[in-house]
């Protein structure tokens, strides 16, 4: 067996970097999945993710060569989102990366927060730092400043690295570069946020494809339909996953929200339950006291998300959560 790296994944079949090259010269094979992995016993609609690093058999000869996935090595960590067609299964986004970016703007769409923080809680449970990069400053009036520099703060207060740039201007592309250089970056972003316009202004001779905003909706088309690993011509690679319209999280339960938000679980100690506190009505609860008192260790924006997404993972039923 030959080991490689999954570098594209199209459903049923995955592109694997060689190591070394096959006795046909062939640096990249074609795959298919030979037998039936898990993650954790739990229901995967792609049981392979891009980034993993895998054992395959070389099938064939010459151009027909192809290869059979037979193992996959332990993953560092890795990447998961309720699937968006199957409620009650995961879809593995990446593995073994070093960070993630995500990428947004301020208007041109507009941001949602609400988005941001369900991203920042695919990625805090693994561990996995991760940056925020506003795309588009181009666009942004002085009214708009005032609104990123606030926003802004309220991540970075929270650990989060924050970053404004310009693909159009150039503006920060150096530290954007800098960023992604000599590490394995997951690059993810909603439609239309220009990651792909972003990538090809610090590394054209990727020529990622782009898209259009809409007019009527104000939102971008999706133009990348499955995750490919791209790797970076001055050091590092991006691994590019399809647009995300939306997360939900069947994986996690109630608990785990308030543990993953990060300023909320800091508090959590000073709560009279401690740790089991959910921070929605208890008596002596440090987080909601901090909130009503405005003082900026816990801010109605970010508390206002946690409990939504609180409120939608009670609502998953006990028998949803234990299918996954």
């Amino acid at each position: 067996m030959q080991k490689g790296t999954v570098t594209k994944s199209t459903g049923s079949w995955y592109n694997v970097r060689l190591d070394e090259e096959s006795p046909e010269g062939i640096t990249e094979l074609r795959c298919r999945v030979a037998g039936r992995f898990r993650l954790d016993d739990k229901q995967l609609t792609n049981p392979i993710a891009v980034g993993d690093r895998v054992s395959v058999v070389i099938e064939g000869t010459g151009d027909e060569e192809t290869g059979a996935i037979r193992e996959i090595d332990d993953r560092d960590n890795y990447v998961v989102r309720q699937s968006p067609r199957k409620k009650h299964e995961l879809h593995l986004l990446a593995s073994n990366i070093d960070q993630a970016v995500l990428i947004v703007t301020l208007v041109y769409p507009d941001v949602k927060l609400g988005f941001i923080d369900r991203f920042l809680l695919m990625t805090e449970p693994f561990g996995i730092p991760t940056t925020i990069v506003f795309n588009k400053s181009d666009l942004l009036d002085e009214d708009d400043m005032e609104t990123y520099a606030a926003i802004a703060s309220i991540y970075e207060d929270i650990g989060y690295d924050v970053l404004l740039v310009s693909a159009e201007e150039g503006t920060n592309l150096d530290q954007f570069k800098e960023l992604l250089k000599d590490k394995r970056s997951l690059l993810s972003g909603q439609s239309g946020v220009g990651k792909s316009t972003l990538v090809n202004a610090i590394a054209p001779e990727l020529d990622l494809r782009t898209g259009e905003i809409s007019d009527h909706t104000g939102k971008g088309t999706h133009t990348t339909t499955f995750a490919e690993l791209f790797y970076l011509p001055f050091g590092g690679e991006i691994i590019d996953p399809p647009g995300i319209k939306n997360l939900s999280f069947n994986y996690l339960k109630p608990i785990e929200i308030a543990y993953y938000y990060r300023e909320i679980f800091a508090l959590s100690p000073e709560c009279k339950f401690g740790g089991s506190c959910l921070h929605k009505s208890e008596p002596g609860c440090a987080v909601i006291a901090s909130v009503e008192a405005e003082d900026d260790r816990v801010t109605d924006i970010r508390y206002n998300s946690y409990l939504t997404l609180l409120a939608e993972t009670e609502e998953q039923n006990y028998w949803e959560r234990k299918k996954v």
